[in-house]
């Protein structure tokens, strides 16, 4: 395994991070377990949850993983090995079973009170703000409408935080589907009137959704702030199963259809091109795919899902495998041509 450390933290992390949205919906409890034992052994000692997971959102699994990640910590006494990271849900109709009263103070304080709960744990090592409380192009969406109803409320997150860093129950700050100016905004809060400043961002990022490039790269790397990079494998469809058609039924395109961007007729496209680089080389798409986000400056870790550990052992080999600058140059050569068809 590889590691490096969060940004402006002492906070040793491993270059892959085991996500966990399938435990308690695809994944049983057993096989999370599985999952997580495994991925300690190989080196992986950085988790990440959520409060809404397991994927997708439902009344009846919200939190659910976080519960299965936390029989894991209380069984294996492991809880000081590891950094765990958490978010609390953003607004919407996707996430009204949970709340309403999106990043408020008593919102917050309902949050971490409940997942510390599930987590069986005192404390969260990283908690993050899973989407931005406005109305903004997150999650694929292309274009922007302002939202003229969202009134600037970044203090009172960043205060609201604060008192959970003073009260011990979490340790550092991210923030998730970010783009750069609610970034540099809360950067700007924090260093304008002394408040906890966020130290990652968890966004997108994939052979297939390279948006995060355009200008969030340049606030990444100025600004110290890294990125973990979820659905590097395009919610599979860079393994090649979907491409080769040896998907099972439980895959998730088939499970979940409504994730319909990266099956795209573009996206499926550049995919099978990805594939052809891959072969070339003697590499996996999925190696291919999660070495190339691995390698990228702006990123401090990569998160890797699966649903079958197969899948996991063949995520946790890519790091062993460095792309040279004749790959990146044939990545590059696609992606000139077919750019982003997942965003």
């Amino acid at each position: 395994m590889k590691y490096t450390t969060i940004p402006n933290t002492n906070i040793k992390v491993s270059k892959l991070c085991l996500g966990t949205m399938t435990f308690g919906n695809q994944n049983t409890e057993a096989e999370g377990h599985q999952q997580l034992d495994y991925a300690i052994e190989s080196g992986i000692n950085f988790i990440d949850t959520a409060e809404l997971y397991p994927v997708p959102a439902t009344a009846e699994t919200s939190g659910r993983t976080s519960e299965i990640v936390g029989t894991w910590l209380k069984k294996s006494g492991k809880r000081d090995q590891v950094v765990l990271a958490s978010k609390i849900a953003g607004t919407g109709d996707y996430t009204a079973h949970i709340r309403t009263n999106g990043f408020s103070k008593a919102a917050i304080n309902e949050a971490i009170d409940l997942e510390l709960k599930r987590l069986q744990t005192d404390y969260i090592d990283l908690y993050q703000l899973h989407w931005p409380e406005r109305d903004t192009n997150r999650f694929g969406v292309r274009t922007y409408t302002l939202d003229t109803q969202w009134e600037d409320n970044f203090n009172d997150i960043l205060n609201s935080l604060d008192m959970l860093v003073k009260q011990g129950k979490i340790k550092h700050i991210g923030i998730s589907n970010e783009n750069s100016w609610g970034t540099m905004r809360y950067l700007q809060e924090s260093k304008t009137n002394n408040l906890p400043r966020i130290k990652t961002i968890q966004n997108a990022y994939s052979l297939l959704t390279r948006s995060f490039e355009t200008d969030l790269a340049e606030v990444s790397l100025r600004e110290h702030v890294g990125l973990l990079a979820y659905s590097p494998m395009a919610f599979g469809v860079l393994s090649g199963k979907y491409i080769k058609g040896t998907a099972e039924d439980n895959a998730r395109l088939k499970l979940f259809p409504r994730f319909s961007r990266y099956s795209s007729v573009n996206a499926t496209k550049a995919a099978k091109q990805y594939l052809k680089i891959a072969e070339e080389h003697g590499l996996t798409l999925a190696q291919l795919s999660l070495a190339f986000v691995t390698q990228q400056p702006f990123v401090t870790s990569t998160i890797i899902g699966a649903t079958t550990m197969n899948q996991l052992k063949e995520n946790i080999a890519s790091i062993e495998v460095s792309l040279n600058d004749d790959i990146l140059k044939q990545i590059n050569a696609v992606h000139d041509n077919i750019p982003n068809p997942a965003v």
